[in-house]
């Protein structure tokens, strides 16, 4: 028997321990950014607040439609209990948390110069866990593939003992770090650093539509995972948002991207 499993220790736990050093990660990466900004305004961290308990109920909730009759989905309760979690679903839910919590405490500044290394930073963290616990992807020759070698591993994923995988997560984990090099670069390089966010989250749909080929989610009737459906939807309308900020950036529209320090 694992000794970990002997002590309790279950991949659930695991995950939700990666999870949670991500959120504390982003955290402190927030802080960091902030102080350097001069950003004097502490209502960040209400929204901070709203962003991780709405992401929360987001990433549960993300996965609870899986059938277009309702019938054929599990109790909400018990989804809310077993079910899988989706990170894209947390980000969508977290992004409007934001939204709505800005209009209630009248912040009229954009968040995004801070938001977006803090939630690159904490993925890449946070995404560790997944990489640990779940399926790494569909099966492949790549000289580093992850060879299941535990039977309850390959059970629970529906492949025999040996079969070498994508490590999609592993895929995941190399983009946000990429990704928090080039926002670290480019922070003060941009018209509005807030367009940061708009970037990089546009840049992390492009990467998850692609990734999904190898992730091993299970196919609709239109050929496509269901994450894919999400980001055919949304894709269009964050590129038109990054087409928006790399004009601006062109044509020297200058905003104001923080408040003026205290």
């Amino acid at each position: 028997m694992d000794p970990t499993l002997a002590q309790g220790w279950t991949p659930s736990l695991t995950h939700d321990l990666w999870v949670g050093l991500g959120v504390l990660t982003a955290g402190v990466v927030l802080a960091l950014e902030k102080r350097r900004r001069g950003v004097d305004d502490d209502r960040i961290w209400a929204l901070v607040a709203l962003a991780v308990a709405f992401g929360a109920v987001g990433a549960r909730l993300g996965t609870w439609l899986q059938h277009l009759q309702p019938g054929a989905n599990d109790g909400l309760a018990l989804h809310w209990l077993y079910g899988n979690r989706s990170i894209l679903g947390g980000l969508a839910f977290a992004y409007v948390a934001v939204l709505v919590g800005k209009r209630l405490l009248r912040m009229r500044w954009r968040t995004g110069a801070l938001f977006a290394p803090a939630v690159a930073a904490g993925m890449a963290v946070g995404r560790i866990g997944c990489l640990l616990t779940e399926l790494p992807g569909t099966p492949t020759d790549v000289p580093w593939a992850v060879t299941v070698t535990s039977a309850a591993d390959a059970a629970a994923w529906g492949v025999p003992v040996g079969a070498r995988l994508h490590p999609s997560f592993a895929y995941e984990i190399a983009f946000h770090v990429v990704a928090l090099v080039a926002m670290w670069i480019w922070r003060d390089r941009l018209t509005d650093p807030a367009d940061l966010f708009t970037l990089y989250i546009t840049g992390y749909a492009g990467f998850r539509f692609v990734v999904e080929l190898v992730r091993g989610n299970e196919l609709t009737d239109l050929g496509l995972t269901r994450p894919q459906i999400f980001l055919a939807a949304t894709l269009p309308l964050l590129v038109w948002r990054s087409v928006v900020a790399i004009r601006r950036r062109d044509t020297g529209v200058d905003r104001e991207p923080v408040p003026p320090p205290a």
